[in-house]
């Protein structure tokens, strides 16, 4: 008994001994985060006074309706509230941001069903068995053994002795983690874990941002079919109108031929509009990882997205929001640990061993007394030669570290262009909105002057073709512009790493 005391001191010894890790522990490398926004150019900032004197004096009174494209009241027409300095878009949860809630249920869709999240949560269930396997190394590895049979031996010339052996045994393996080599590779494989955990958090974030954009093209197509089905509604009541002319001979055949090649425009876009609807909806029932199939519509492009406020300066948290860049941290946390374990690999290694149990002629006999067997052994492995192999296995470690470091640091200058072009984006397609509503509502004047000047016989048809034509095209451009903007909110709550709390984290322990 007092043997198995002191074996079991020597455990507990080795155990204690256990806790000097060597080699270099991980730190974060140092990214410094700019203070402010890039600064508007000088051009655009010397304009800033016109674009809001457009978007504070748009003139839409008084104008008639006639080829208009768009409803009296159409929220495109009308500036959205937009802030321009605020806190960070970033504190704002996704289903703050979209609106609209038919594309709430499609982007829950998309989560739940869409392959590439689904293929992901599934790596991550195998690197969280692979930190099992690796952290199980830290702890003793007991089996449990029996063996029965018969035996005939000899002993120095006398008669053969046959006798039964029959055991029963509980064994230890036990290499104490001396030099820290086990627990750093651990620490690796926890590492790798979070990287598959932020890898996930990323492929739901460009999922959502997927999702959003593709949403957001199909409204806009929908926009434009309808600009088109209007127009062409519109320029065939004027070719009807125009043939009634030529009949009581008030216009020559020329007008009339004009007015039938201008509803050709419309109609050719309202056929390519529906294709382009259809494809869109294949894109979009992809993502939701189903079959293609027509999609569902909800509020109009305007009232999509809420208002979303442009951050007063580059958040300091965006290395602690963004997934993309902590999976890079976690990469280069898992690709610096083996550098200590490599190290270790040159140092002794210590191993015990153990056995305890019982021994007896018969299986009834065991675990009676005199029967009781154990062995305890404590062994020690020095490398001595191995061809440079393990020095070169710390100049590899050494080296896969500085590739991960690198590509941390391109990572994270990537995360700020991101952020830094979606909020060039944001900031200038406003500005592009309101010069391009001032357009519409401008052309829509002109058609209209057109049209009663035609009418009145002052203008040719010529005037009248070309206020429609330029008309057709710029409310076209509106609903481009328009889409451009939201999509361009959505780059920013993304490129900011919205919509993603660092605190719903699990940290493995």
């Amino acid at each position: 008994m007092r043997r198995i005391l002191r074996g079991t001191a020597v455990l507990f010894l080795g155990a204690v001994l256990a806790g000097c890790p060597i080699g270099p522990g991980y730190q974060r490398p140092r990214m410094d985060v700019p203070d402010a926004w890039r600064a508007p150019s000088p051009s655009e900032d010397s304009l800033r006074g016109f674009y809001d004197s457009l978007a504070t004096h748009r003139d839409t009174a008084g104008i008639t309706r006639r080829d208009s494209t768009m409803p009296p009241g159409d929220s495109t027409l009308t500036s959205r509230p937009q802030p321009m300095l605020a806190d960070s878009a970033a504190n704002l949860g996704w289903f703050e941001l979209l609106q609209d809630t038919v594309l709430q249920r499609l982007v829950r869709t998309a989560v739940q069903d869409n392959r590439d999240v689904r293929a992901a949560i599934a790596t991550i269930d195998e690197f969280r068995a692979q930190y099992g396997i690796q952290r199980a190394a830290l702890f003793p590895f007991v089996t449990a053994n029996a063996s029965g049979g018969t035996n005939k031996v000899v002993f120095a010339g006398n008669a053969p002795v046959a006798y039964d052996v029959w055991s029963a045994t509980a064994n230890v393996s036990w290499e104490l983690d001396f030099w820290g080599k086990l627990r750093r590779s651990t620490e690796a494989a926890r590492a790798d874990l979070i990287a598959t955990e932020e890898s996930r958090r990323a492929v739901v974030l460009s999922l959502v941002s997927d999702v959003a954009q593709a949403y957001l093209e199909l409204r806009e197509l929908d926009l434009d079919l309808d600009i088109s089905r209007r127009t062409l509604a519109s320029r065939r009541e004027t070719l009807r109108l125009a043939q009634r002319r030529f009949q009581q001979g008030l216009i020559s055949e020329l007008d009339v031929r004009q007015f039938e090649a201008q509803v050709a425009d419309p109609a050719v876009r309202v056929a390519d509009f529906e294709r382009q609807i259809a494809l869109k909806e294949d894109q979009l029932s992809i993502l939701l990882g189903h079959q293609p199939a027509d999609v569902p519509r909800g509020a109009t492009l305007a009232d999509v997205l809420a208002p979303i406020a442009i951050p007063a300066a580059v958040p300091s948290t965006l290395l602690d929001r963004r997934p993309d860049v902590r999976q890079a941290e976690a990469q280069l946390h898992a690709a610096t640990a083996p550098i200590a374990a490599a190290k270790a690999e040159l140092l002794p290694r210590v191993m015990i061993t153990g056995e305890w149990g019982s021994q007896a002629t018969r299986p009834s006999g065991l675990f009676k007394d005199n029967t009781g067997i154990y062995q305890l052994l404590g062994g020690i492995s020095i490398p001595i030669f191995a061809g440079g192999a393990l020095t070169s296995e710390i100049k590899v470690a050494r080296a896969r570290a500085e590739q991960a470091t690198n590509q941390y640091q391109q990572t994270f200058l990537a995360a700020l262009q991101e952020a830094q072009d979606a909020f060039v984006s944001l900031r200038t397609s406003r500005d592009q909105l309101v010069a391009q509503q001032t357009q519409v509502t401008a052309l829509r004047g002109a058609l209209s002057l057109a049209t009663r000047r035609y009418d009145n016989g002052i203008s040719s048809y010529l005037d009248v073709l070309d206020a429609q034509r330029s008309l057709f095209t710029a409310e076209l451009a509106l609903a481009q512009v328009q889409r451009q903007e939201l999509e361009a909110a959505v780059q920013l709550y993304k490129a900011l790493g919205g919509g993603w709390s660092p605190d719903s984290s699990a940290t493995p322990r």
